[in-house]
C-alpha cells in the first residue's frame, strides 16, 4: 500500500547534518502543527502573502499543485482562490536550512490577486515616518485593487 504524502513527511531528526545537508524533506511543524509559508509570484518575485500550512494543507498542495493553507482565524483548511477564482498554481516550493519555513512560488489565475482586498499582494503599504517623525502607512500606488472584494465576498 502506498503512503499518502502526509504520511511520508519524515519527522525531523536531531542534529543539523541531515536537516541542513540531507536530501529528505522533513518539514518542521511548530507546536501548533503549522509551518510558515511565504508566497511569492513565480514570474516577478513579488512577495504576495504569508500564510501557514498544516500537514494536510501541505500534502494537498503537493498532490494537486494548487496552494492550500490553514486559516488560523477560521480554524480550517483553505484552498486559496476557491471563492475569488484566484487559484494559486505552484511553480516551485523551497524550504529553508532547518525546514521550518517554506517559500512557495505561484502563478495566480483569475484577477492575479492574492489579497482579499483585491490587490496582487497583501504587502501594499510601506511603513514610513511622516513629517513630524510619527510612523505612518503609505500605499503602494502601483498595487491597486484588481477586483471589488464586496462583489466577490459580499459586504461584512
Amino acid at each position: 500500500m502506498t503512503k499518502s504524502l502526509r504520511e511520508q513527511f519524515d519527522p525531523p531528526v536531531p542534529g543539523k547534518g541531515e536537516m541542513e545537508e540531507g536530501g529528505r524533506f522533513r518539514p518542521r511543524f511548530s507546536a501548533d502543527g503549522l509551518i510558515t509559508t511565504v508566497v511569492a509570484d513565480a514570474d516577478d518575485g513579488t512577495v504576495l502573502m504569508v500564510a501557514h500550512m498544516n500537514a494536510e494543507a501541505l500534502s494537498l498542495s503537493l498532490e494537486t499543485g494548487i496552494a492550500h493553507y490553514w486559516s488560523r482565524s477560521r480554524g480550517q483548511l483553505w484552498k486559496k482562490g476557491e471563492s475569488s477564482g484566484n487559484l494559486q498554481h505552484i511553480a516551485e516550493m523551497r524550504t529553508d536550512c532547518d525546514q521550518d519555513v517554506l517559500v512557495v512560488s505561484v502563478r495566480t489565475e483569475g484577477h492575479g490577486a492574492a489579497c482579499h482586498t483585491g490587490r496582487k499582494s497583501c504587502f501594499y503599504r510601506r511603513v514610513v515616518r511622516n513629517g513630524d517623525g510619527a510612523l505612518a502607512l503609505e500605499f503602494d500606488t502601483a498595487d491597486t485593487p484588481r477586483f471589488d472584494p464586496d462583489k466577490i465576498y459580499g459586504k461584512d
